[in-house]
């Protein structure tokens, strides 16, 4: 079963009158077709749009009705290219909840391309790709592990002109802190483990320094998975940059 992401429809045709020809196409008798068929619908919401013509269909209909044609006839192997792109949550959460009970089989697997790290977190592996190169291959659990051995400190200050100084408080705070990001109000550093344990003394220090330069709130939790995301994504792109700097990449001029 193949769900791509150009939805391979026929526009004049009706999703009954799709979900009818794959079903043809994949040898299902007629009997147990108009069955499997009714299931999939009332699972993934697309009863009402039974007569509807696929030119019709919403952006986020249309893939819930190539995803369906894509489990149709239960295939042992399937593939699904960023399917709920286009869908709004509910549609995204019926879809999530058709993906979990179709994978339960263990007679079956499926090889899922996202962007949204609630569809990862469904799967047994993970494979990150930054830039078009593999960054990551394994389970959520390992990369956790890996990569999520640091606090995530967040910083929203009230007077701006002192966002220097207290970048200063906070290296002496946490040696070995990296700034993230900064914009006009907000600071993001992350703090490795070592330099964070034990929070009581941590939150302590942030207390007083939260005194002293008088800004508006602070946060300081464990990386999260999409932290861990977007930091593999900050340092492939890193790289990228401190190789073109060196020469690493071929440089060409434009012409006109």
């Amino acid at each position: 079963g193949c769900c791509p992401q150009r939805d391979p429809l026929w526009p004049d045709l009706t999703v009954l009158q799709h979900l009818e020809a794959y079903a043809a196409v994949r040898g299902t008798r007629k009997e147990d077709a108009a069955l499997a068929i009714s299931c999939i619908a009332k699972a993934l919401d697309l009863l009402k749009h039974f007569q509807t013509p696929a030119r019709r269909l919403s952006a986020g209909e249309a893939r819930k009705l190539c995803f369906a044609l894509s489990i149709l006839g239960d295939p042992t192997v399937m593939l699904w290219d960023e399917p709920s792109v286009g869908m709004d949550l509910k549609g995204q959460r019926l879809m999530w909840k058709v993906i979990q009970s179709s994978m339960k089989s263990k007679e079956r697997g499926a090889i899922l391309s996202t962007q949204y790290l609630e569809e990862a977190a469904m799967c047994d592996r993970v494979a990150i790709l930054v830039s078009g190169r593999l960054r990551y291959i394994g389970s959520l659990e390992d990369l956790k592990s890996k990569f999520g051995t640091s606090y995530h400190l967040e910083i929203k200050m009230t007077d701006t002109g002192q966002s220097d100084a207290l970048h200063t408080e906070i290296v002496n705070l946490f040696p070995c802190a990296a700034r993230q990001e900064r914009t006009s109000s907000l600071l993001i550093y992350k703090v490795p483990m070592a330099d964070a344990l034990p929070l009581s003394r941590s939150f302590s220090k942030l207390e007083a320094a939260k005194h002293t330069f008088k800004f508006e709130e602070y946060s300081l939790s464990l990386n999260t998975l999409q932290q861990v995301f977007v930091d593999l994504t900050r340092e492939a792109e890193e790289q990228d940059l401190d190789a073109a700097s060196n020469g690493a990449v071929e440089q060409r001029p434009l012409h006109p």
